[in-house]
């Protein structure tokens, strides 16, 4: 089998990052944007550099990135928002690229990217995967996961694509609003459908 490029994308607090451990646990090879997107702006890259540049020192705390702060800056404003994703997408592909490039000729490999609609990613892969769930469940999730208000929640759900944006670009849609023993099981058969391996 030739390798094979998944994007598995979904909401804010739709569960992508379960929805990847179960495709791992299948073979499958995981680059996470999110992590890429941490090790791009630690201390001494071009990133955090980049973000300086255009934010200030107001975002750096014992000479790291202040995620809180720079969140409230680039949620509040769309043009912040743009700039930082100007500075850090690029980054992210790249190293992203190289991972993929040093995973085997005959691998399965998932890219798990929040923004991957937003960034217009949708046909650089194989297939999309979409983690679905109701905004009211997203929102309920982020509340209670990172202690945000109603306000702060809303805002982080605003900022991405919409729900219908998602289901769109999807080849295949996950439904994550049941419980972990159902996705379990959808996860595999995704897995056995996308790769026509009878394991998993």
């Amino acid at each position: 089998m030739a390798r094979l490029r998944i994007g598995l994308t979904g909401g804010i607090a739709s569960g992508k990052s379960t929805v990847a451990d179960l495709l791992a646990e299948c073979g499958a090879v995981i680059i996470d944007s999110d992590l890429l997107a941490r090790e791009v702006v630690e201390p001494g890259t071009d990133g955090l550099a980049g973000i300086v540049s255009r934010f200030g020192d107001q975002v750096i705390a014992g000479g790291r990135l202040d995620r809180a702060a720079l969140g409230r800056i680039v949620f509040a404003d769309p043009q912040a928002r743009h700039d930082l994703e100007a500075i850090i997408h690029p980054a992210v592909r790249r190293r992203a690229a190289e991972l993929e490039a040093a995973a085997g000729p005959d691998a399965v490999v998932v890219q798990m990217i929040p923004l991957l609609v937003e960034t217009g990613q949708q046909n650089a892969f194989d297939a999309v995967i979409v983690v679905d769930v109701p905004e009211r469940v997203q929102r309920d999730r982020l509340i209670a996961r990172n202690g945000l208000s109603g306000q702060e929640a809303d805002a982080r759900i605003a900022a991405q694509a919409t729900r219908e944006q998602r289901l769109a670009a999807a080849t295949v849609v996950i439904d994550n609003s049941t419980d972990l023993a159902d996705l379990e099981q959808r996860v595999r058969q995704v897995y056995r459908e996308l790769t026509g391996e009878p394991g998993c």
